[in-house]
């Protein structure tokens, strides 16, 4: 695939879920917030945030706790690391799985844009075996893909926080910005308000 299928591929996806949030029952945003919703905000895909990289697995796969945006805490198994530089610093994230079973990893992250152009909480990733995944094996670390989970548009959802482990020290900018509700403020699960 090309650098321009790849951009007009990214762009028809966002496309797709401003749609999805606009006008589709199960939108997460609130029916108030519909009438006024005029887009997701993003970053313009960005080749530079998306790499290509082993899954370092875990010898000794644990099962941790992590917290909720609801007080609860959800156990993942943490599974692997990906290892990738960016802003000339070595960077790694951890990659998680509810099942040990299913395939689909789950990669949440914070970084510097954190509460600033990005939902405080932080941003997720899900990784499909099949879909990101390169022709010789190696897994699809897209930025250019993060989103916001649900409840950075609804206090109606709860969202599992970035384990500290997560936390990166560099500025990502790519993929999907904050949310700004229109007319009223809106908890970022940091403290901050909008």
């Amino acid at each position: 695939m090309s650098i321009d299928e790849w951009k007009e591929r990214i762009e028809m996806e966002r496309r797709q879920k401003n749609l999805f949030f606009a006008s589709y029952p199960q939108s997460p945003l609130p029916l108030e917030d519909r009438v006024a919703f005029e887009g997701l905000a993003y970053w313009p895909p960005d080749p530079e945030h998306r790499f290509e990289v082993e899954l370092h697995r875990h010898n000794e796969k644990e099962m941790i706790n992590v917290e909720d945006t609801g007080g609860h805490q959800r156990q993942m198994w943490r599974w692997g690391e990906f290892r990738f530089q960016l802003e000339g610093q070595e960077c790694a994230l951890q990659a998680y799985k509810n099942n040990p079973d299913e395939q689909r990893l789950f990669v949440p992250f914070r970084d510097k844009t954190s509460g600033k152009e990005t939902y405080g909480a932080g941003r997720y990733l899900d990784l499909e075996y099949e879909r990101d995944r390169s022709p010789d094996g190696k897994w699809i670390v897209d930025f250019n893909q993060a989103y916001n989970p649900w409840c950075a548009y609804s206090n109606d959802y709860v969202c599992p926080f970035v384990p500290p482990e997560n936390w990166l020290k560099v500025a990502i900018e790519a993929g999907e910005k904050s949310y700004r509700h229109p007319g009223k403020n809106h908890t970022d699960h940091e403290g901050l308000q909008w």
